[in-house]
């Protein structure tokens, strides 16, 4: 699979969903309503998945798995070889409290990894993207950079930048937070944390608190081609994607 030759398709896909989203945005016309977890859906989720898929589904041959269409059984996904994971946008409550944290998410998975990931954030206009093989990259001002791979981090050095969420610090994710030596605290919502870490702004993110793979796909992609790993908070591998359930188990980025 020539996955550089998908990057533009993804990015096309990234920034029209944004432009969906920035519509909604800046017009206050939120329109909230609730899903089955009680999570506020917003009239911007389902542009912004209107406009992934109007792109993806015919210039590409892969299936797509969205947040706002995932009820598709696990008999008929589980064999799926190459699909989009896509998040249309990851952070609806930061989008709604309007602290400009939220992001649009497309991935590619192949049996169960992600190979391409593209998180664009529509308030700035900064896009972070990468492809297995191919390095990570950010489009930031009219530019694009290298995203330089990074070493791991030592968790027992001091001052160590932690990464955690505004909306979801759980009581294990402070007990890990515990453990370090004079960490700081860097605050984030959306997968925007993921690209703190990936940027070296941060150097650890303990998740001890749910999210989907949608939330995680894309931006694991790009972590993994900046040297980072997202690996089980049991220490017992990596995130993998396309399970039969698809709640994420607790995880460490480093």
């Amino acid at each position: 699979m020539n996955l550089a030759s998908l990057l533009p398709l993804a990015l096309a896909a990234a920034e029209k969903a944004c432009d969906e989203i920035l519509t909604v945005y800046r017009s206050g016309d939120f329109q909230a309503e609730a899903k089955g977890d009680n999570s506020p859906l917003t009239l911007a989720d389902k542009k912004a998945h209107e406009a992934i898929s109007h792109l993806l589904s015919p210039s590409s041959p892969f299936p797509i798995l969205s947040e706002e269409g995932k009820n598709i059984p696990y008999a008929d996904r589980k064999n799926w070889d190459y699909f989009w994971m896509v998040d249309p946008l990851d952070g609806t409550k930061e989008f709604l409290k309007r602290n400009d944290e939220f992001t649009v998410n497309i991935a590619l998975i192949h049996q169960g990894r992600p190979v391409l990931g593209v998180v664009a954030v529509p308030v700035t206009g900064d896009v972070f993207y990468g492809a297995e093989g191919h390095g990570a990259f950010v489009k930031r001002n009219g530019q694009t950079m290298p995203i330089a791979r990074r070493p791991a981090a030592d968790l027992k050095q001091p001052n160590l930048k932690v990464i955690a969420s505004r909306s979801h610090l759980s009581p294990e994710t402070e007990a890990f937070i515990n453990t370090l030596t004079q960490p700081a605290l860097v605050s984030a919502g959306s997968s925007l944390k993921f690209m703190l870490l990936a940027e070296g702004k941060a150097d650890v993110y303990p998740r001890h608190a749910p999210t989907m793979e949608w939330d995680t796909a894309a931006a694991d992609a790009i972590v993994r081609e900046a040297g980072l790993q997202v690996r089980l908070a049991d220490g017992a591998g990596v995130l993998s994607y396309n399970k039969e359930n698809l709640l994420n188990p607790y995880f460490l980025a480093y």
